[in-house]
């Protein structure tokens, strides 16, 4: 490992001197074309923890992309596949459909560099990686070299598109940039699907995979490649538990103590009522509607005059046989312009449990688009 930081180093020194890229390219496929992908990635890793700025080996990714273009063999490209991405609806099948649209819009782009539009979405396949897959990386499995390097160049590619294509003056100049940022992005596939995806095969576990799977459905879609489902998924879904006052749901873990100010926190006045009409909780505090202890236990209609009544029964009833999900009413109360929203509350199968009705002064919200 040593030898190979070495002679990495040996090549940023280059760089630094002003020698061109290209020059230094072709020296690195001949002298490192041998070398393991995960290998150069754990060199990169070792200059990083020694110290070495974040720009620097961020323009080693520059270097070694051609190398990884060029080097990787037939019998691990496709291994690569078949192990990473053969899964129907697998996360890496998933990132590898855009890779390949992606591959094909940046043809297009090429012709006609007008069309630099296309890409724009990008940013979710980025997002994606920023948000599932660099993190775990590095606080999981403690390889950063990714999330320091890939993310930063992940930045410029959006940042790049969001200039391009923003620009009024669409000269030689700007056809020349666009040229560049295709370039840019033709790389970092590379980067993905040589060193970031194999690295994360060999690494995540299978948990990590589904959680991955599951938490992927909560962003766009991106250049129309729809999340398939996988088949093999076992959903991620932990039974609540309750030890002491720590009580354990699948978002995670809190204190009874922690999730009672945290209701009390948010800046709602929060009521449950629960699948039989009865009212089962509201969140304490300062509140325009005023709710007593006496109401807990009784049937929600009860607390309403006859015609707010009528009117509570319908949407009940209509969240109950599904017709209806939400009804957002807007008032006046107290001299404050109020927004109250009733939301019907299902479970995993989608079955009715009760309604939430959350009670919101906005009147902070009118004040500021008058200033603004």
């Amino acid at each position: 490992m040593e030898n190979i930081v070495g002679k990495i180093k040996k090549y940023l020194e280059r760089l630094d001197k002003g020698e061109r890229l290209e020059a230094v390219r072709a020296d690195f496929v001949r002298e490192l074309g041998g070398v393991d992908a995960s290998e150069i990635m754990a060199a990169e890793e070792e200059l990083l923890k020694a110290g070495t700025p974040l720009n620097k080996v961020q323009r080693l990714c520059d270097v070694h992309a051609a190398l990884f273009k060029g080097k990787i063999s037939k019998e691990e490209r496709m291994k690569t596949s078949e192990a990473l991405a053969g899964i129907e609806g697998h996360p890496l099948n998933t990132f590898m459909k855009e890779n390949l649209k992606l591959r094909e819009l940046i043809e297009e782009c090429k012709k006609e560099p007008e069309k630099i539009q296309s890409v724009r979405e990008i940013a979710i396949h980025y997002a994606k990686k920023g948000d599932l897959i660099y993190p775990l990386l590095d606080v999981k499995y403690n390889i950063s070299g990714p999330s320091a390097v890939m993310w930063t160049t992940d930045v410029d590619i959006r940042n790049g598109i969001n200039r391009l294509c923003k620009a009024e003056k669409k000269d030689e100049n700007w056809k020349e940039d666009v040229g560049k940022l295709l370039t840019m992005l033709d790389d970092m596939i590379y980067k993905e699907e040589n060193i970031l995806f194999p690295n994360c095969a060999v690494n995540f576990s299978e948990e990590d995979w589904q959680n991955i799977y599951m938490d992927s459905k909560d962003y766009d879609v991106c250049f129309g490649v729809e999340n398939a489902t996988w088949d093999g998924v076992k959903k991620v879904k932990e039974k609540v538990a309750i030890e002491g006052d720590i009580i354990k749901i699948n978002g995670g873990t809190l204190s009874l103590n922690q999730l009672e100010a945290m209701l009390n926190t948010i800046p709602l006045e929060i009521t449950f009522v629960d699948e039989d009409n009865i009212n089962r909780y509201f969140n304490e505090g300062h509140k325009v509607f005023k709710r007593s202890m006496t109401a807990i236990g009784r049937e929600v209609f009860s607390c309403h005059p006859p015609k707010v009544s009528i009117m509570v029964r319908r949407i009940i009833d209509e969240f109950r046989n599904g017709s209806l999900d939400s009804m957002p009413v807007w008032m006046e109360k107290a001299g404050r312009t109020m927004l109250v929203t009733y939301m019907a509350v299902r479970d995993e199968n989608d079955g009715y449990i009760g309604t939430l009705e959350l009670v919101q002064d906005m009147e902070f919200a009118k004040e500021y688009f008058k200033q603004n």
